[in-house]
């Protein structure tokens, strides 16, 4: 099946990050070709008038607690924590299923078409994740037994996740939860388990004050240090938060290859204190990417949002607005998490997968919008009114159009506990 998509305005996010008005032709899941000519294919899209970009791709959440919003919120950070624990503690797949499929609705409407996770019962979000059609990198989360409420032995049910068969839009991951509650143990054991299927590795580190000094008190150097100490830094690795960090460990993450997920929404609300080192980490070539984390930690799953607020908090922070520019935070939100996931995605290029957004620029936040400001306007005066059409692995799975996100449930009636 081939889809042509005519007469847009793309967004290429390529190595030059040209802007250009050509067609786009999808056969199966992969962009065949971009330009001026019109391929034979089996149907069309007209994009006149509209801008074509590639999809966000949301580096850094927890999809099952998507029903927790609103459930911990106005309250500090270690009644959160613990709030938190007591509720995954209660799970059910049901409520877990329901919220995968609540919260991947949130994030294709706000044109992410792809996410990273991290939780336990993967098995459980991957039935959400191919009934929706959404691409999941799932990450199985580990801990030492004496702090888990999962069965049997957390790393054992990780490698039988990556093990089992998968459908096309999802990669397994190796995942640990973090380093105040997992052994050099269960780092070794991970590490293991990405060099034996060849996985990336995803992981909480240096978020919070707290939890970097408490570390070092016991063992006199800093998780990122440590980590690097052991050998678990690599390229594998994408780490999400990394706030409190030095530029002695920056340095470390460079050296290493590790890949950053900045989360600054989540930071904020959270009121964990810090902004992570940004301009530091780049300065560094450190692969920066945006999460949104949890709906419980942030309440939406909304790049746009995302966006707009890490730039805004990093340059108000550095007391200048040019310290990280709409560009690169847009380069965040799509080519360098494709990077960081060694995945062909996040750049509209012929011979990757066909992870498409078409915006509308004719609303009244975005008029009016040219090929000059285009990349501005997606960050700073966006939302998810733009959003017209999503498409994912060559498959249309939002066409507001013809309100082709309708499908039938009630989501107002679902248990999401």
């Amino acid at each position: 099946m081939s889809i042509l998509i005519k007469n847009g305005t793309i967004i290429t996010e390529n190595d030059s990050r040209e802007i250009v008005r050509a067609n786009i032709l999808v056969d199966n899941n992969k962009i065949v070709y971009i330009g001026r000519e019109e391929p034979e294919h089996d149907s069309e899209i007209n994009a006149d008038g509209k801008f074509i970009l590639p999809g966000f791709i949301n580096t850094h959440t927890h999809i099952g607690m998507s029903g927790f919003k609103g459930l911990l919120d106005d309250i500090v950070l270690s009644e959160f924590l613990d709030k938190t624990s007591k509720l995954d503690a209660d799970r059910t797949e049901e409520g877990i299923y329901n919220s995968s499929l609540l919260g991947i609705k949130e994030m294709l409407n706000s044109g992410i078409t792809s996410f990273v996770d991290l939780y336990y019962s993967e098995d459980v979000i991957e039935r959400a994740v191919e009934k929706t059609g959404i691409r999941g990198f799932l990450a199985w989360a580990t801990l030492d037994q004496q702090f888990t409420t999962q069965e049997g032995d957390p790393v054992k049910n990780a490698e039988a996740f990556i093990r089992k068969s998968h459908p096309g839009n999802v990669t397994p991951l190796a995942g640990i939860q973090g380093i105040y509650v997992s052994s050099d143990e269960n780092y070794y054991r991970v590490r293991d388990l990405s060099e034996k299927y060849n996985v990336m590795i995803h992981t909480h580190l240096s978020e919070t004050r707290k939890e970097v000094y408490d570390f070092v008190k016991i063992h006199n150097e800093r998780p990122v240090e440590h980590l690097a100490s052991i050998g678990f830094l690599s390229d594998k690795l994408l780490a999400a938060h990394c706030v409190w960090i030095t530029l002695n460990e920056i340095k470390l993450l460079a050296k290493n290859g590790t890949a950053v997920s900045w989360n600054a929404i989540s930071n904020a609300k959270l009121a964990s204190g810090g902004i992570a080192p940004i301009p530091e980490l780049l300065a560094n070539n450190v692969n920066v990417s945006l999460g949104t984390d949890s709906s419980g930690s942030n309440n939406s799953l909304n790049m746009f949002e995302e966006m707009k607020y890490s730039a805004i908090s990093i340059n108000n922070d550095r007391w200048s607005a040019d310290t990280v520019k709409s560009q690169q935070i847009l380069d965040m939100a799509t080519r360098n998490a494709g990077i960081a996931l060694r995945a062909p995605i996040g750049i509209i290029k012929e011979g990757y997968f066909a992870d498409l957004v078409i915006i509308n620029p004719n609303r009244y936040n975005t008029i009016p919008s040219s090929e000059k400001n285009i990349v501005n306007n997606i960050v700073f005066s966006s939302n998810s009114e733009n959003v017209e059409l999503v498409m994912v692995d060559g498959k249309i799975v939002l066409n507001k159009n013809n309100n082709d996100s309708a499908d039938g449930i009630d989501y107002s009636k679902l248990n999401y506990l």
